[in-house]
């Protein structure tokens, strides 16, 4: 994956605090790293970015939680053609036409699982084909 200079520097920054996270994030990360090893990755203010050509997906701390949501999570952002028909994503929004921004928590390594690579790679797979 392509990182920039400051990347570990700015990984920790964000997650200080969320050692947990910060956890379940490097599980995900090295599940995207070898699933689409010419991916960039961002550290900005409020999420982690991932991107081919354009935004496919992001991990983010939840800002806005929810009351039955664990304590320690992940929200992974999930840029599809459709919404998610699935009790997993717990967010769906169509922010443009034919364009749904889908959130799915991620709460353990498990949930690092063929259905959550799936959507990812349909992800991918969406922002790729965006002109």
């Amino acid at each position: 994956m392509n990182l920039s200079e400051h990347y570990e520097m700015d990984l920790l920054f964000y997650f200080r605090g969320h050692s947990a996270e910060l956890a379940l994030y490097n599980a995900l990360f090295d599940r995207l790293a070898s699933l689409f090893p010419e991916s960039s990755v961002k550290v900005q203010k409020s999420q982690i970015s991932f991107y081919n050509r354009h935004l496919f997906a992001a991990a983010s701390l939840p800002v806005r939680r929810k009351k039955d949501w664990p304590q320690e999570c992940l929200l992974i952002t999930i840029g599809l053609r459709r919404p998610l028909d699935s009790p997993r994503a717990v967010v769906k929004v169509e922010p443009y036409p034919g364009r749904w921004t889908n959130h799915v928590l991620l709460c353990q390594a498990a949930d690092i699982d063929d259905e959550l690579l799936g959507w990812l790679q349909e992800a991918w797979d969406f922002a790729q084909s965006k002109r």
